[in-house]
């Protein structure tokens, strides 16, 4: 995804001749509901792919913004923390329909793979045999092969020179050494100020940007209760004992500072929910390969696990409450930050402490890799083969991940007979 960020922003950044239709608030909140609907339906693949289906949809076919405009857009959503597709989709929405409108894009985007997930949540909590089974076995071993793959590309993309690289081997480093949310959080700090000073970037000229209809008032009203939410939830949480707030804490925190991409949840989500209790590490990774298998964001493994939390969480209203909570940061971030867009990305420090930070998450990633992913799913041999297997037809094969979690499933029911 990174790689389309580089390609997009150095595109050509003249004046955009937007069609007359893509005017802000010229649609009906049903019109995006109905188009982001059928998106969150069929959007398989991931985040890039969610991208082009998104421009095949609004640029080419509804024409609802240009080509440079979307663009632009997908530009700022990667710069941003939190999951860039569902970001562009509530920009989107915004756009097209106002504030109702990005509301509607993000929650039909996002159900059909949150109700999904709930449901395998439910089987898995209602029949213990389930988690046990060779087919959640196989789920596990292939979340191993998504998450390799997915520090294969991103640090292709991420890590292209020596001190990027360093980053991120030093970022990985720290995490086995400090395995908890603090240690990946303070390796993506560290990645972001070794990288203002050693990356290198290029400047990116002035560029006129399409209006979404948000004041700089606005924005800055709703940066300011991003920040102040990233602050007060955990104290709040805290001092109330509540496991509810203590979970909206810990998704919230995940949802706001995840860079690079849904796969980066993993880390900073695992190091909240498991060694609280409140998710066994089986179930868990059962979860995240069971979510490789379902159109739409990623991030929708939340909808999961507040499925499978105990009580006073657990089922349907689990499952919303942490799924709205792991995506409020990047409502706020991305339309927060959609009127100050060009004053962020002419700060070259801006851009070189962004580098950086990309770098770190690689490094961070890779941790996870290795614990919990494959210290839990990878018990000998046969496992080793099958993950390598899904690797293979991943990477190389460039098999749907549908297909390789599905077969990954079967494999494992097998191997149990």
């Amino acid at each position: 995804m990174s790689q389309l960020k580089q390609t997009e922003q150095h595109r050509d950044t003249g004046p955009a001749v937007n069609d007359i239709r893509s005017e802000a608030g010229s649609g009906s909140v049903g019109e995006v509901f109905l188009a982001f609907l059928k998106l969150g339906l069929t959007s398989f693949g991931g985040p890039v792919a969610h991208l082009g289906y998104f421009r095949a949809e609004f640029v080419q076919r509804r024409k609802w913004l240009d080509d440079k405009s979307f663009s632009d857009l997908i530009a700022l959503c990667q710069f941003l923390p939190g999951p860039a597709s569902s970001q562009v989709s509530i920009a989107l929405g915004l756009g097209r329909a106002g504030w109702l409108g990005a509301f509607a894009a993000w929650v039909a985007f996002t159900l059909p793979s949150a109700i999904a997930l709930i449901l395998f949540a439910s089987g898995v909590t209602h029949w213990a045999g389930l988690s046990q089974s060779g087919a959640v076995h196989g789920l596990k071993v292939v979340a191993v092969a998504v998450v390799a793959q997915a520090v294969w590309g991103m640090a292709k993309s991420l890590c292209p020179d020596r001190p990027r690289a360093g980053v991120a081997i030093g970022a990985a480093l720290l995490v086995l050494a400090v395995p908890s949310a603090a240690g990946q959080i303070a390796a993506i700090a560290a990645g972001g100020v070794i990288g203002r000073w050693v990356s290198k970037v290029n400047h990116l000229p002035a560029a006129t940007h399409r209006d979404y209809g948000v004041s700089k008032i606005t924005g800055a009203v709703l940066l300011l209760v991003f920040v102040a939410l990233l602050g007060i939830l955990p104290v709040v949480a805290a001092t109330s004992h509540s496991t509810v707030l203590s979970a909206i804490s810990v998704f919230y925190k995940a949802g706001g500072l995840v860079f690079g991409g849904g796969h980066v949840v993993l880390p900073l989500l695992q190091a909240g929910v498991v060694p609280t209790g409140w998710v066994g590490n089986d179930a868990f990774l059962a979860g995240y390969g069971a979510a490789q298998a379902v159109p739409g964001p990623l991030f929708t493994f939340a909808a999961y696990l507040g499925a499978v939390m105990p009580s006073p969480l657990g089922g349907w209203g689990g499952g919303l409450i942490l799924l709205a909570a792991i995506f409020l940061p990047a409502f706020l971030l991305v339309v927060g930050a959609l009127p100050f867009w060009e004053l962020l990305r002419q700060r070259d420090a801006v851009q070189r402490a962004t580098a950086g930070v990309n770098a770190a998450v690689v490094g961070v990633l890779a941790a996870a890799l290795y614990d919990p992913v494959w210290t839990s799913a990878i018990h000998m041999r046969s496992d080793f083969g099958l993950a390598l297997a899904a690797f293979g037809l991943l990477v190389y094969g460039r098999v749907s991940p549908v297909i390789v979690v599905i077969l990954s499933a079967l494999a494992g029911w097998a191997m149990a007979i």
